[in-house]
């Protein structure tokens, strides 16, 4: 065990030495902003506070935060025998993606895909194959479209739930890194520095976790998500807080503009859902577009009333 915590430790030094974040502030001409993801992304949370801590910093900003993240989702196309108990499989993402972008053209697109990719098996070529054509496939649609692709590497799934799966996010993850240098992608890393943080918490407390299922984050581990982020595009305060409440305490109002800002987004989400279309059963029924945005000014009016 001591010998194993070593390498996990000169690991997580050489990657922070060789995968350090790069800073890629947010363009002025920037409208609107997509995330497209799985079940984390759906969640919303990290997405979430990641609008209220950079409209907090820049309340003059405008630009449109949507989440279309869509649960189970893969970009693989890959979903595993008798998933859901048998009910549906996996939703893929080359389903949908060409209505979404009928419908929506964002300048900024965040993906944040891996956790179903591997269907949760221990890692094959054939599957890791497949989820880096997908992964390649959404690049290029990314760009037919003229918006600027930053891919998120996948959270941790925790090593206690299963070292096997475990291994193969950390292979999906420093793949994905790779392309910073293989094709100049923009990827932002949040995989390693959540399982830096994992690891260091779990030294001191063995039952500490940030994802009680191994997959599925709670606040901690969304705020670290959100952090990571935030850091890659310029907000450079953040290291010394571990929760989102201790990054705004300096605020007026924080707390509340996080919680109309979460209702605000669950709203669009459902809506640009419904719109676009999906093929997974069991989610709420959003409102017509036109309802969504009537009650979202409203919400949008108050936000900026706390801003000021």
């Amino acid at each position: 065990m001591k010998f194993r915590s070593l390498v996990l430790f000169l690991s997580f030094l050489l990657i922070a030495k060789a995968n350090g974040q790069e800073i890629n502030p947010i363009s002025k001409d920037t409208k609107q902003i997509l995330f497209l993801g799985n079940s984390i992304t759906y969640g919303g949370q990290y997405i979430n506070y990641i609008e209220t801590y950079y409209r907090l910093k820049h309340p003059e900003s405008s630009i449109e935060w949507l989440n279309l993240g869509l649960p189970s989702e893969t970009v693989s196309g890959l979903s595993e025998e008798g998933h859901a108990g048998g009910r549906f499989p996996r939703p893929d993402l080359h389903e949908r993606l060409d209505r979404v972008f009928e419908q929506i053209k964002p300048d900024l697109v965040f993906a944040n895909y891996g956790m179903n990719d591997g269907i949760y098996l221990p890692l094959d070529e054939i599957r890791f194959a497949k989820y880096r054509d997908g992964i390649n496939w959404l690049n290029d649609k990314i760009l037919s479209i003229e918006a600027d692709a930053i891919f998120v590497t996948p959270p941790i799934y925790d090593p206690i739930k299963g070292e096997a799966y475990a291994n193969v996010l950390d292979n999906y993850s420093d793949w994905l890194i790779s392309k910073r240098y293989t094709d100049s992608w923009e990827v932002i890393d949040l995989h390693w520095s959540m399982r830096k943080f994992l690891e260091e918490k779990r030294a001191s407390d063995s039952t500490f976790y940030l994802a009680k299922d191994g997959i599925h984050p709670g606040d901690t581990g969304h705020w670290l998500m959100a952090k990571s982020i935030l850091q890659s595009i310029g907000e450079s305060e953040l290291d010394p807080f571990e929760e989102f409440s201790n990054s705004v305490s300096s605020y007026p109002n924080a707390i509340e503009i996080l919680a109309l800002i979460s209702k605000k987004q669950a709203i669009l989400r459902d809506a640009w859902l419904r719109s676009t279309g999906h093929l997974r059963p069991g989610l709420a029924e959003g409102l017509p577009l036109e309802e969504a945005y009537i009650q979202v000014n409203l919400l949008e009016k108050e936000i900026q009333i706390l801003l000021r």
